[in-house]
């Protein structure tokens, strides 16, 4: 955010933009949704009760929420976020991985079917 409030364009920082606005809205509310899914499928860990379905949807979205998250991070930075020094590109890079550890989401899509 700090990033983003000291860049200028138009004579407007890049935070004032509505465009801009409205993604960093949007990335919030998929952090949200993704925090709440995780909260839900420790829940019913917590109570000794099936997590399964739970677990699966809270692992499909997140993963992908978080690719999301960072391939719209890095639109906005632009070539600052390449950099090596920017933690973004590392990020960016590592997030691929969430999608494949602990079953891919095709996996975790079929278990969250069978128990539609």
């Amino acid at each position: 955010m700090i990033y983003l409030q000291k860049k200028h364009q138009n004579g407007l920082s890049f935070i004032d933009h509505q465009t801009l606005a409205v993604s960093l809205a949007d990335m919030a509310t998929d952090i949200d949704a993704a925090r709440l899914l995780t909260w839900k499928a420790a829940s019913l860990i917590d109570r000794g009760m099936d997590s399964a379905k739970a677990s699966s949807m809270c692992k499909v979205f997140a993963a992908e929420m978080a690719e999301r998250i960072c391939s719209r991070a890095m639109q906005l930075l632009g070539a600052d976020g390449y950099v090596r020094e920017c933690p973004l590109e590392k990020h960016l890079r590592d997030v691929r991985a969430l999608s494949i550890y602990e079953g891919t989401n095709q996996a975790q899509r079929m278990v969250i079917a069978s128990m539609l």
